[in-house]
């Protein structure tokens, strides 16, 4: 019997793709925050989840590895979206991604055009499109995570980071001097599987998009 494997990452987008999926008709039978499963099963028996890193979901996907994935907005530029349909904003996991620097920095003399400014982040392709339509030279420094700390010690002289809520930027003396984009997750799909699934895939496109919140 034919089946379609969904890929999907732990934490917020998991909790939030929750009601999607029971629009669907999908009930996961496990939660991955508790298991140690990587593949769980659903109460279909033609439709499975595997969990995965966030920023690996693009890549099971494009190479058929899963058949759909939710990623987001910010995984998938640095990905390229290469061989990946994206047929839905799905409007969850919402949050922005910024430019922050320590309070007192003087954000808009470092980015006169024609000036430099070294930021650190692990958006290397955001960000570097980000400075580059501004006219100025950027020295990109790629991290994984604690970007707040680079600017502290003297790494970037500013950092480019999701921020929700920015408590940790005030936590850490640091605050949002630019918003680069909105981000939100996505619902990708292998452009091969929609093909070739199209009769498992199209319910669950369709029940998505009845249920996604505007």
């Amino acid at each position: 019997m034919s089946s379609i494997t969904l890929a999907l990452s732990k934490g917020r987008i998991f909790e939030e793709t929750l009601p999607l999926l029971a629009a669907a008709g999908i009930v996961p039978t496990d939660n991955p925050e508790s298991s140690r499963k990587l593949i769980i099963g659903t109460n279909r028996p033609d439709v499975r989840l595997v969990i995965v890193r966030a920023t690996d979901t693009p890549t099971y996907v494009q190479y058929g590895a899963a058949d759909l994935g939710i990623a987001g907005k910010d995984v998938l530029l640095e990905h390229g979206g290469a061989g990946l349909y994206q047929p839905l904003d799905l409007n969850i996991a919402r949050c922005r991604l910024c430019v922050a620097a320590p309070k007192g920095f003087d954000y808009a003399a470092a980015t006169r055009p024609g000036g430099r400014i070294r930021i650190a982040t692990k958006y290397i392709d955001s960000a570097k499109a980000h400075f580059a339509g501004k006219g100025m030279h950027v020295d990109l420094i790629k991290l994984y995570g604690s970007m707040e700390l680079a600017p502290l010690v003297g790494l970037a002289d500013a950092i480019v980071d999701l921020v929700s809520t920015g408590g940790t930027l005030r936590a850490n003396n640091l605050e949002e001097v630019e918003e680069i984009m909105d981000i939100s997750s996505r619902l990708i799909v292998n452009q091969a599987s929609l093909k070739l699934k199209r009769d498992l895939i199209q319910p669950v496109l369709e029940a998505f998009a009845g249920a996604v919140k505007p």
